[in-house]
C-alpha cells in the first residue's frame, strides 16, 4: 500500500570503526564556548571549496566527542567570524542545541540515545559530523509499538518511526498550511495506526468530504441525510443550541424547557401524571437523560400549562418558546434530529452504526460536514464527541476510539464569543480525560493560532508541516521544548510531505519526510480524478436553486406526497390530495387523531 524506504543498515548495526584516517576526515571544528544549552564551535572553510561548510547547514545533526559519550547538537546558526576570502580558509562560528549524548553498546551492541545532557562537553572538545548508526540511535524506538511513517531529512536511509500507542494515548495533532499534503499525512497515520491496533475504531469529522476516497475498503459515510441523531439524544444545553442558532439564548425559556422535557419523558414512559423525582433521587429523570420522548407530548404539556397560567406576564415566553420549537422542527437543516416520525429507543442501533461496533470490516466513519451550516456542525459534533467519550468510558476498557476533528479550529474556535460551547466542552473533556478510557483525540488545522489552545496543549505529538503565518508559528513554538525550539526555525520553509515531529510518541524532535501515499488512498483523490472520456454533464440550474431554497435536500417528490398519510384526507385525486407544508411537521411521530386539541385543532 505505501513506497517503503529501506536503507542500508550496515553502518547503523556494526561496531564502531576507529580508522584514523577517517576520524581526521570528519573533524570539523572544536568548542570554544558551553552553557547549559547551548555550544558554539570554531571551524574553517576553505573559500573555492565552499561545499565543505554544506556540514554545517542549519538543521543537521552534529557531534561532539567526549571521552565515554558523544554529545548530540543540532546545528541553529551559522556565520562567517569576518569578511569572505576565495582563496584561503574562512573562520566560521556555528551554534548548536544540546539535545543529548549518544553511548556505545556494552560488547558491541547498538548504540544508545538519552535525552539530556549528564557531561557537557569542554573547551576544544572536537566535533564532527555524526555517524549514522548515531543517528539511528537517536530515533530508534524499541518494542512492536514502532511504526515507520518516513524517513529523516539529514538521512534518507534512517527511518522516521512513531511509537503508535503513546500518539495515539496521549492525542496528536498535525498543522499545516494548505497544500503542504496533510490530508494525505493524515491518511497515512490513520493507515498505519488501523494496522497497528486492530480494535481501533475511527470517526472522522470531514468537514470537506474528502476522507471517504482514502478509505475505500474500510469506512462507511455520514451526512445530514444518513444520520440518524434523534433529537431525544441531545442534552438540553446541544438541543438549546440548535433551537438559538448559536445566539444567546432566553433564560426563562432554557428553564421552561429544563421543567417540560421530563415531564415528556415521562409521559412517555407511560408514566401518566406520576410526580417526577429530582435528578438526585434512585431512577430520576431530567432533561438531559437520553430517553425517548415525543415532541407531541411537549407540545401538548407546553399548550396545557400555558392555558392553566393565572398571570398573563407569562404567556409571552411560552408564546415564543412554541415558536421556537416549531421552527426548529420545520426547518430542513435539522431533518436528522426530527425527521423521524416514529419515537423508540434505537439509541443501540443509532451508536452502534456511527462507531462501528460491531466493525464489520470497517472501523472508519468519515462524517461529511460539507455544506452544513455552523449551528448543525455545533450540535451534531457536540453530541458525537459526547457520545464517544460515553462510549469508552461506559466499555470497561474493551473499546479504543479515535475521533480525528478535521479543520479544528473551524469549531473548536479560541474566542468564544464565536459559540460552538458544547463542542468545545465535549472535546475538551476527550483531551483531558479521555486518554484513561480509550478515547483518544486527533486535531487537524492549518490555523493553529485559531485553535482553542486547551485542546491543543493536551496534544502530546504534534506533527508541524509548512506553516507561513507568524502567529501560527509562535503557537508552535509554546508547544516544543526548549531544547528542540530552534529545529521550528524551518516551519516556513519546509517541502511537500515534509514535517518536524515532537513530543511523546516519537524519541527526539526529528525532521522528516512522510512515506510517498498510494494515490488510491489520497483524500478527494476520487473527487479530483477525471478521465479524458469524461462527457460534461448539462447543469440544471433550477434543480440546484430548488435545492439552495430547501436547505441542500432535494425537492418534495410526487412519492413522498402520495406516501404522507394523513387521517381524514380526501381519497386520491381530490383538491386536496398533497396536505400543506403544516399538516407534514415533522413533530408528527404517532398518528394525527392523538395529536389534536380538545377544540379538534391540530398541534402545531
Amino acid at each position: 500500500m505505501f513506497k517503503e524506504h529501506e536503507g542500508d543498515l550496515t553502518e547503523r548495526n556494526a561496531p564502531p570503526v576507529r580508522d584514523a584516517a577517517q576520524e581526521a576526515a570528519r573533524i570539523l571544528g572544536h568548542v570554544i564556548q558551553c552553557d547549559g544549552a547551548h555550544a558554539t564551535i570554531a571551524t574553517t572553510a576553505a573559500g573555492n571549496k565552499s561545499q565543505e561548510a554544506g556540514q554545517w547547514s542549519v538543521g543537521k545533526f552534529i557531534s561532539i566527542s567526549l571521552p565515554n559519550t558523544r554529545t548530540v547538537g543540532l546545528v541553529h546558526d551559522v556565520h562567517v567570524d569576518g569578511p569572505w576570502h576565495e582563496e584561503a580558509d574562512n573562520r566560521m562560528l556555528v551554534h548548536v542545541d544540546l539535545i543529548g549524548e549518544v553511548r556505545d553498546g556494552q560488547d558491541g551492541a547498538r548504540p544508545v540515545f538519552d535525552r539530556g545532557i549528564a557531561k557537557y562537553p569542554h573547551i576544544g572538545a572536537i566535533a564532527h559530523r555524526i555517524r549514522q548508526r548515531d543517528l539511528a540511535a537517536i530515533y530508534e524506538i524499541g518494542g512492536d509499538d514502532a511504526v515507520p511513517v518516513g524517513n529523516l531529512s539529514q538521512d534518507e536511509s534512517v527511518s522516521a518511526n512513531v511509537a503508535m500507542g503513546r500518539t495515539l494515548n496521549r492525542h496528536f495533532a498535525v498543522v499545516g498550511s494548505t497544500g503542504v499534503g496533510k490530508s494525505s499525512a493524515v491518511s497515512l497515520l490513520l493507515h498505519k495506526a488501523i494496522e497497528a491496533r486492530p480494535n481501533l475504531r475511527v470517526l472522522i469529522l470531514d468537514p470537506h468530504n474528502e476522507f471517504a476516497s482514502a478509505f475505500p475498503d474500510v469506512s462507511i459515510t455520514l451526512d445530514s441525510e444518513t444520520l440518524d441523531l434523534p433529537f431525544w439524544m441531545f442534552r438540553l444545553e446541544e438541543l438549546v443550541e440548535v433551537l438559538y442558532l448559536g445566539r444567546d439564548p432566553i433564560v426563562e425559556e432554557v428553564e421552561l424547557l429544563r421543567d417540560l422535557i421530563p415531564a415528556a419523558k415521562q409521559e412517555n414512559r407511560g408514566a401518566g401524571n406520576v410526580s417526577l423525582r429530582r435528578s438526585s433521587e434512585p431512577g430520576g429523570i431530567t432533561a438531559d437523560t437520553p430517553v425517548p420522548y415525543r415532541m407531541a407530548d411537549l407540545m401538548r404539556i407546553l399548550d396545557d400549562r400555558m392555558g392553566m397560567l393565572d398571570s398573563k406576564d407569562l404567556r409571552p415566553i411560552y408564546r415564543a418558546l412554541r415558536q421556537r420549537l416549531d421552527a426548529g422542527m420545520r426547518d430542513p437543516r435539522f431533518r436528522f434530529m426530527f425527521g423521524s416520525r416514529i419515537i423508540e429507543d434505537n439509541i443501540t442501533a443509532a451508536i452502534g452504526r456511527i462507531f462501528r461496533i460491531p466493525a464489520q470490516g470497517k472501523p472508519v466513519t468519515c462524517f461529511q460536514m460539507a455544506g452544513m451550516p455552523s449551528e448543525v456542525v455545533n450540535a451534531v459534533c457536540s453530541v458525537l464527541a459526547r457520545l464517544a467519550f460515553d462510549l469508552t468510558l461506559w466499555g470497561d476498557g474493551k473499546i479504543e476510539l479515535l475521533l480525528l476533528c478535521e479543520e479544528a479550529h473551524r469549531y473548536m474556535p479560541v474566542d468564544p464569543r464565536m459559540g460552538f460551547a458544547p463542542t468545545r466542552h465535549a472535546l475538551a473533556r476527550i483531551a483531558k480525560e479521555g486518554r484513561k478510557y480509550g478515547c483518544y483525540l486527533g486535531i487537524v488545522t492549518q490555523r493553529p493560532g485559531e485553535l482553542d489552545p486547551t485542546i491543543f496543549s493536551q496534544c502530546s505529538t504534534v506533527f508541524a508541516m509548512r506553516l507561513p503565518n507568524e502567529q501560527d508559528q509562535a503557537i508552535i513554538r509554546s508547544a516544543i521544548s526548549d531544547a528542540s525550539a530552534s529545529a521550528l526555525a524551518f516551519l516556513s520553509s519546509m517541502g511537500q510531505r515534509e514535517c518536524i515531529a515532537f513530543g511523546d510518541g516519537v524519541a527526539a524532535t526529528m525532521r522528516m519526510k512522510f512515506e510517498v501515499l498510494d494515490r488510491r488512498y489520497i483524500p478527494g483523490s476520487a473527487v479530483r480524478d477525471h478521465t479524458e472520456d469524461a462527457v460534461v454533464q448539462d447543469i440544471d440550474l433550477n434543480t440546484i436553486v430548488e435545492r439552495m431554497r430547501s436547505g441542500g435536500r432535494d425537492s418534495i417528490s410526487d412519492e413522498v406526497w402520495s406516501n404522507a398519510s394523513v387521517p381524514g384526507a380526501p381519497a386520491a385525486g381530490g383538491p386536496e390530495q398533497r396536505p400543506s407544508l403544516a399538516r407534514l411537521s415533522p413533530y408528527v411521530d404517532e398518528p394525527i387523531r392523538q395529536e389534536r386539541r380538545p377544540d379538534g385543532r391540530l398541534f402545531g
